[in-house]
């Protein structure tokens, strides 16, 4: 399959701590590849990067053939790379409605942060983002504010947002933290539904069972260096990972 983002040896130094070391990593074309790791491995840290939130030391990062490796985190999302985040990043006094438009508007140049649309987009602006809403089961929510969402409502808002701006490539940092165990049912639905629409998916998560049931590869980081890659059988069965994750993670 066709790499879609390629990071080649990745570094990264936070003061004398190696957050990354020489990290290289590929997503394929219409692939879940599922990254694990005790806390403090560097997992957040490279989403960071990748999406551009961080700078690395050393390495490059390309999406699609193009380096994409110190651009602004806008112009990555334009690029077709979009994140999530591990701690809630809604727009919480904006209306459930607006925080999905936020996520189109990456794609209008010269447009303010927020609203409004242009008048020539902003009925197909907000049909495209109804249907999102609809898909995930908060148009009935779309004019109330978003902090008055439930939490799993917040965290099934802010992946409607990012499939909003139309990825390629999702980057997905702990999207099933807090949840219950039916929100993580559909989670997994919902991620195997996007990988056959054609969306690479990078999934950052501690709940193991998710990833080892939807993920075609795993990644293990530790101390900030990848200790393996492979199928989900054969990483979950590797002495390292057991050693150094899995063993202490139960």
């Amino acid at each position: 399959m066709t790499a879609l983002l390629q990071l080649n040896a990745i570094s990264m130094r936070f003061g004398g701590v190696v957050a990354l070391r020489e990290v290289t990593l590929e997503l394929r074309r219409g692939e879940i590849m599922g990254l694990i790791g005790p806390n403090g491995s560097g997992k957040t840290t490279l989403v960071n990067i990748v999406s551009g939130f961080t700078r690395p030391l050393t390495g490059t990062c390309q999406a699609m053939g193009q380096t994409i490796t110190g651009l602004r985190p806008s112009r990555i999302a334009r690029h077709g790379v979009v994140r999530t985040f591990q701690n809630l990043r809604v727009f919480r006094r904006r209306t459930v409605l607006e925080n999905v438009l936020l996520g189109q508007a990456v794609h209008i140049r010269g447009l303010a942060n927020l609203m409004p649309f242009p008048a020539r987009r902003r009925d197909e602006a907000t049909a495209e983002a109804l249907s999102l809403l609809r898909r995930f089961g908060l148009e009935a929510r779309a004019d109330a504010a978003a902090g008055d969402l439930s939490f799993g409502e917040q965290k099934r808002l802010e992946l409607a947002r990012a499939l909003a701006a139309r990825p390629t490539v999702l980057l997905l940092d702990e999207p099933a933290g807090g949840m219950n165990p039916s929100e993580i049912d559909e989670l997994r639905q919902t991620l195997g539904v996007l990988r056959s629409e054609g969306i690479s998916i990078l999934l950052i998560e501690h709940n193991m069972r998710l990833v080892m049931s939807i993920s075609d590869r795993v990644a293990c980081l530790c101390f900030g260096e990848l200790i393996a890659e492979g199928a989900p059988e054969a990483v979950r069965a590797d002495p390292e990972v057991i050693r150094s994750y899995l063993g202490q993670s139960g």
